[in-house]
């Protein structure tokens, strides 16, 4: 055996080790009911507000969790574009992977990580497509590079070499030189998840980390109960 593939194991068993030996205690804040908001978008509100003034890069990342009609999951980071009391909503290709499993199982989850807070939120309830003129809105608001790099991209489609890319954005570029406002491609628009569930997570001490969890009712009010960590 070679010395570079000897020293390529020993930094692969000194990361595994590394990870295993891991620890961090959880101190900067707590979660209680009696303190929360009774309208889960508040609540979130709050929290954001929180992640946005810390030192978060992207405090909008989240994950979005999609599975297939046969029930294959599949896990990406995508931005939070904006939520009102009818869902959270993000942008994307509707042809990627991510749309094709939208379009054969309208269900998702998403979680948000901010770590500089000790806080989780997870979200879990069913996907609709945004309306074209929200769509059509926002594509506009994106800087125009932005909006020819996604006419540019098949996402997810495999691409031969990355010129291939680089040429079509430049056809795009020439092709739309003069244009300031450009309609959105019937291909790319807005996605809501319509929240069932919203879960709220505060690290604490000893692993007992605070869970407060609000559930949508039959009637349309939101249940809030403790959960075990």
């Amino acid at each position: 055996m070679n010395d570079k593939l000897l020293s390529q194991r020993a930094r692969t068993q000194a990361v595994r080790d590394a990870i295993n030996a891991r620890r961090k205690e959880y101190q900067k804040g707590d979660l209680l009911i009696e303190n929360v908001s009774a309208d889960p978008f508040a609540q979130f509100a709050d929290w954001f507000a929180d992640a946005s003034a810390s030192d978060l890069i992207e405090p909008n990342a989240m994950s979005l969790a999609t599975a297939d009609a046969d029930g294959k999951p599949s896990v990406r980071i995508v931005l939070l574009k904006g939520f009102d009391e009818h869902g959270f909503v993000f942008y994307t290709n509707y042809t990627s992977r991510k749309g094709q499993e939208l379009a054969a199982n309208p269900h998702a989850g998403l979680a948000f990580f901010w770590d500089v807070l000790e806080r989780q939120v997870r979200i879990t309830g069913t996907v609709e497509k945004v309306p074209y003129d929200m769509s059509n809105a926002y594509f506009n608001r994106r800087p125009k590079a932005s909006r020819l790099g996604a006419m540019a991209s098949k996402q997810s489609s495999v691409v031969e070499k990355r010129s291939d890319l680089s040429d079509k954005l430049a056809a795009l570029t020439a092709e739309y030189a003069e244009a300031e406002q450009i309609d959105v491609p019937d291909y790319w628009g807005g996605y809501r998840v319509v929240p069932e569930e919203i879960e709220f997570w505060q690290g604490r001490p000893s692993r007992l980390h605070d869970r407060v969890v609000y559930r949508k009712q039959a009637n349309g009010n939101w249940e809030i109960v403790r959960l075990s960590p």
